[in-house]
Order: structure tokens, then C-alpha cells, then sequence
């Protein structure tokens, strides 16, 4: 039995600065010499790779709606078994997640069912004895739950965090670990789906210079304390961490993962379960490389093609070797982005257009007042490259633009909500080649890897 050291950096809020923190708690136990393993709750690219970033260590999504409880509880295990602590960043405020009349999807759902001490981040700006009253709120809500510590974020002098330690310590049990200075030259830019992401911008130093910062006013012994303070975690037989080592296959198919700026929302989990089941993962880039790597199937995950159109469109030879490729009945699955790029044109949010691969007879137009957002089950009509007809695999959407056909396009798949209302169809398919909105858990359904892996063996012998 092992003990597992670890923390949910929880909010109370949206935009109270979980993700600063946390990336400043990474970067300042690594260097510590601490080996600390990142997590994110819910359904998020961004904030992992910027994880991966400030620790060195791949970040793990886990989600109570996408994922069950076992499968939360394996892939924690077997992320952090190695770790000498793990630092879980939790999504939107403490207690928001699927369904506004229950914990179910949100982080304090995952603090229960993990064992996760709590600290909890406060944008106490413009507060004073008024954080008092709010952390007691969050720490008197749920009676099955304790607060561990509290965090105070954009706080500029010593005077006003001893005003607000004084306040939280007098009025509830919660422990103040330290505040967050405000800097803007240790801010990651905001964009339409969320935060720059890492492959863009920073570097290795600027995750330091946030650990270096955090350090100056937070107790990071008090907080390992925390973190230590967890209790023994125990795993059942269907959730013991997995040997991943063990149960890859020899790879027999390669797959090409569109990785660069403009696609790089991909699932950690979704590209460890292709190779487990036989799958060699090659990367290119639909920004830089005139051509394919040689491959038998083509993940083309999300990210921001809008953002990168005129390159992508200049590049001509890889979208002329894409469309090649889907036209000789080869294997391509595509995610929001991955779609968008598979269009004729993508319209940006400025009006102008960009020509695209042309697989999919349609054009995706950007539009900031049409945004998309929300957990998804996709259950299949039909028998194709994600399994039979029936089968049902959950995911997100999250975009701002939407699909205009300019002609017949066939749907694989029906979409239904977190509440279970009908939400259309997804998943277009043409010849071998299918095309979601919906960012899809391969964990929710592992079944889908195999048949994902299957239509590609079965090209491969034609």
C-alpha cells in the first residue's frame, strides 16, 4: 500500500489563477529535486502541456463525466506510483462540473473519491476581511469535505496578506500556505479556446522564474505537508496501475499524429492506448512538412487552424499529399480542428477565407458569438472506423466555428449532452476517413482503438 503524496489545486472560480499556481507549484518542487506529476480535471489540452512544461513529467486528464471511477483511479495510479508528489489542478471553481445540482465531473468529485487534500486558490485583489466569509463558505458547504489551505493570488504587498491571513486563520481552520505576487511578465496570454498553448511561446525559464517567484512568498514545506497529509490510497483489482511497458504490442500499423502549432490538443491517455494495441506514432507537421512520413493512418487532432490558416493554406503539397492520401481510401480520424483543416475553405474571424484540404465538401467559419461548449456522447448509426453500430464513446466539444456543407455529407454517429438531450449528429464520413467536432476519450470506450487500428490493417492488406 502506498501513501502517494498529493494535492488538488482548486479554485474558486474560473480565472482565478489555478493554472499559474500550479505550473509554479511544478516548477518549484522540481527544483527541489522533487519528481512531481501533473493532472488536470476535466477535459483540457492546454493547461497539460504547459504541465508537461514546468514538471518534465506528462500530464494526465481525469474527468468524472468523460471517464468512470476506476479508470480515474488507474490512470492516477499509474502516473504517479513514481512520483514523490502529485499536484492536481482542478477546472472551473471547486464545486462546478456536469450538472448544477450535483458534484458529478467537477474536482471536488475527484478530491473525494482520490483522497485529495484541497488547497484552495482565492483572487483576494480587492478583499479583505470579506476572504474570510468566502473561504469559510467553501470550506462549510459540503460537510464531507475539508478545505486543507488556502492560497491567496494577485496580492501586492506583505501588509494586505497579513490582513487576510489574520481574517482567515481568525474565522475557520483553514491554513494559509502564502500569496501570489501580480506580475504581468509571468502571465500566459489568453485566447478564444483558452491560454497560448506551450508549443508556441515559452520556455523553459519562464516556468522557472514562476517557481523561482512562488517560492518568495509561499511556504512549499507547508505544502508538501499538505500533500503528505493524504491518506493511503488503495487500488482494487480493476484499478491497479498499469505495467504500460508490458502491454504494448509490436507496432504494426503507423500512425501519423499532426503535431505543431495549429494541432496539438490530443488526449495523453488516447496516444499511449494506439500504442499499446500495436500503433507506432509518427509525428509531422500540416504547418512545416511539404510531405507525409510514411504512415497508415492519419490522427489529425484539434488546436487552432484558424489561427495558423494562411500558412497551412500556402503549404500546398501537404494538403494535395492529404488529399491523395484520403483518395486512395486510406485511414484519416480527425478532431474539431482536424475537421476544419479536412474542409474546402476556413473563414477566419475576420471574414477572410484560406483554402483547406477539400476532403469534406464544406467550409468552416469562425464566428465569437457562436461558441460550442460541452461534454458529449457520441453513440454510432452505423458500423465504420470507430466500431460497430450502438457503440457509445463520451467526449467534449469546444469551438467557435461552425460547419457549412456545400454538399451530401454523411453522419456516423448521433450526440447527446451531458443531460442527455439530443445535441445532432458528428462524425462525417467519407470513404475511410471520419471527422468530429467532439474530442473524443478513447478511456470512455477502448474498444474504439482496436476498430480505429483495424480499419488501417485493413487497408493495408488491400
Amino acid at each position: 500500500m502506498m501513501t502517494y503524496p498529493r494535492l488538488l489545486i482548486a479554485g474558486t472560480h474560473s480565472g482565478v489563477g489555478k493554472t499559474t499556481v500550479t505550473l509554479a507549484l511544478l516548477s518549484a518542487f522540481r527544483a527541489k529535486g522533487r519528481r512531481v506529476q501533473p493532472f488536470k480535471v476535466g477535459p483540457d489540452f492546454i493547461d497539460p502541456g504547459h504541465h508537461h512544461m514546468a514538471s518534465g513529467r506528462d500530464s494526465r486528464n481525469l474527468d468524472g463525466w468523460m471517464l468512470d471511477h476506476e479508470t480515474n483511479r488507474t490512470t492516477f495510479l499509474t502516473a504517479a506510483r513514481d512520483a514523490d508528489l502529485s499536484i492536481v489542478e482542478g477546472m472551473m471553481g471547486l464545486f462546478d462540473g456536469s450538472s448544477p445540482v450535483s458534484e458529478r465531473g467537477s474536482a471536488v468529485e475527484q478530491a473525494k473519491q482520490l483522497g485529495l487534500p484541497i488547497l484552495l486558490v482565492v483572487d483576494a485583489s480587492a478583499m479583505a476581511r470579506s476572504a474570510a466569509a468566502m473561504v469559510h463558505g467553501y470550506a462549510m458547504f459540503d460537510p464531507a469535505l475539508h478545505i486543507n489551505g488556502v492560497l491567496f493570488n494577485r496580492i501586492k504587498s506583505d501588509g494586505h496578506f497579513r490582513l487576510l491571513k489574520d481574517a482567515v486563520e481568525n474565522e475557520t481552520k483553514v491554513k494559509v500556505v502564502g500569496y501570489v505576487r501580480p506580475d504581468p511578465g509571468l502571465t500566459i496570454p489568453d485566447r478564444h479556446l483558452g491560454l497560448q498553448t506551450a508549443i508556441e511561446g515559452k520556455n523553459g525559464s519562464f516556468y522557472e522564474s514562476l517557481g523561482q517567484s512562488i517560492s518568495e512568498t509561499v511556504d512549499l514545506d507547508l505544502i508538501e505537508q499538505l500533500a503528505q497529509s493524504a491518506p493511503e490510497l488503495t487500488s482494487t483489482e480493476e484499478s491497479k496501475p498499469l505495467d504500460v511497458s508490458s502491454r504494448k504490442m509490436p507496432p504494426t500499423i503507423k500512425v501519423g499524429v499532426a503535431y505543431d502549432p495549429a494541432f496539438c490538443f490530443y488526449y495523453q491517455d488516447n496516444l499511449e492506448m494506439l500504442e499499446a494495441e500495436g500503433a507506432e506514432l509518427v509525428k509531422f507537421s500540416p504547418l512545416h512538412d511539404r510531405e507525409l512520413p510514411p504512415v497508415d493512418l492519419l490522427y489529425i487532432g484539434g488546436g487552432y487552424p484558424e489561427v495558423h490558416a494562411a500558412q497551412l493554406e500556402k503549404n500546398v503539397s501537404m494538403r494535395k499529399a492529404i488529399q491523395d492520401f484520403a483518395a486512395l481510401g486510406r485511414s484519416i480520424y480527425a478532431e474539431c480542428g482536424g475537421l476544419m483543416y479536412l474542409t474546402s475553405t476556413l473563414i477566419d474571424f475576420h471574414g477572410r477565407s484560406y483554402e483547406m484540404v477539400g476532403v469534406i465538401p464544406g467550409e468552416a467559419a469562425m464566428s465569437r458569438t457562436k461558441m460550442v461548449l460541452g461534454y458529449r456522447e457520441l453513440t454510432l448509426t452505423c458500423s465504420g472506423m470507430l466500431g460497430a453500430q450502438g457503440i457509445k464513446v463520451r467526449g467534449h466539444e469546444f469551438h467557435y466555428s461552425c460547419l457549412q456543407a456545400k454538399g451530401d455529407l454523411e453522419y456516423g454517429g448521433s450526440l447527446a449532452d451531458s443531460q442527455g438531450r439530443d445535441r445532432g449528429s458528428d462524425g462525417i464520413t467519407v470513404k475511410n476517413v471520419m471527422a468530429l467536432y467532439t474530442h473524443l476519450h478513447f478511456s470512455s470506450n477502448p474498444h474504439l482503438v482496436s476498430a480505429l487500428l483495424q480499419t488501417a490493417r485493413d487497408c493495408q492488406s488491400r
